[in-house]
């Protein structure tokens, strides 16, 4: 199977790179893509650079140039379930877009018409990701992750989109991959480790904690790559 793997940070795929030690390089549209090969899968890697575009981007090449079958989001997120600490797993059921907003027409936040408010995530992927965290004695939530281009680090917005999405997560890619995904019927995964809390701290706690989170997605990523059957 091929499969993307997806990061939006040199960070969020830098352990997985080291891991798979071998690969190959292409450059396209302004970006490098990583063609390795691993537990009888083809992998295409990339890190997208921070934000909706840029991932949307990057799942559409993923896709339509290197023909992957389905896409592993892997990266760092922000906490507003307050059950939620730094070094937490959390994949997605499913994601919204937290900063769209045609509120003045009379549709609910996130949501443009022909579209939806939330994308959902693949199901026979996110039970994968269940019998890994199972069999390896590892704690992971699931629940909703809210995508926008924002570094979120207002307790009041925080707050705002917990509410107003019920989210546990907040990030800057994974509902954008989502509805490039949903568009092409390509299952798609996305997991995060959760760097910091949202909030007054957030920007000091991401710069510390990054490194660690993104070894702990990207680890875990990689185990579920050994789980999916060809």
């Amino acid at each position: 199977m091929k499969i993307g793997i997806l990061g939006a940070m040199r960070e969020e795929i830098t352990p997985i790179l080291q891991l798979i030690g071998e690969y190959e390089t292409v450059e396209h549209g302004k970006n490098i893509y990583y063609l390795a090969k691993y537990s009888n899968h083809e992998l295409v890697i990339a890190y997208s650079k921070i934000g909706k575009v840029f991932a949307s981007m990057t799942a559409t090449t993923m896709i339509e140039k290197f023909g992957v079958e389905a896409i592993l989001f892997s990266g760092v997120a922000g906490a507003i379930n307050p059950r939620l600490k730094i070094g937490d797993l959390i994949f997605a059921t499913k994601l919204a877009q937290h900063d769209l907003d045609i509120t003045a027409f009379g549709h609910p936040y996130g949501y443009v018409p022909e579209g939806a408010v939330f994308v959902e995530t693949d199901k026979r992927l996110n039970q994968i990701a269940d019998e890994v965290a199972r069999k390896s004695g590892m704690r992971i939530g699931r629940g909703v992750i809210a995508t926008g281009d924002q570094f979120i680090a207002d307790p009041e917005r925080k707050k705002w989109i917990r509410e107003t999405f019920q989210a546990d997560a907040i990030e800057m890619e994974g509902a954008s991959v989502g509805v490039v995904c949903d568009s092409f019927n390509i299952p798609f995964f996305v997991l995060r480790a959760i760097s910091d809390s949202a909030d007054g701290n957030a920007g000091e706690d991401f710069d510390s904690f990054l490194d660690k989170s993104a070894r702990i997605s990207g680890y875990f990523i990689m185990d579920m790559v050994e789980a999916i059957e060809d």
